[in-house]
């Protein structure tokens, strides 16, 4: 039975996982997106 991992580095070299992967690169590169993230993880961590 694969792990986690395993899982995971399966979907990532999927077609799938390289859309997904490339998204979120660009998505980081977006001044406006990268805050929006920040607040989100500044949120999550207070709690």
């Amino acid at each position: 039975m694969p792990g986690m991992l395993t899982k995971i580095k399966d979907f990532v070299r999927s077609p799938q996982g390289r859309r997904t992967v490339d998204q979120a690169r660009r998505a980081s590169a977006d001044p406006r997106r990268r805050a929006q993230a920040q607040r989100l993880l500044g949120r999550l961590r207070r709690r």
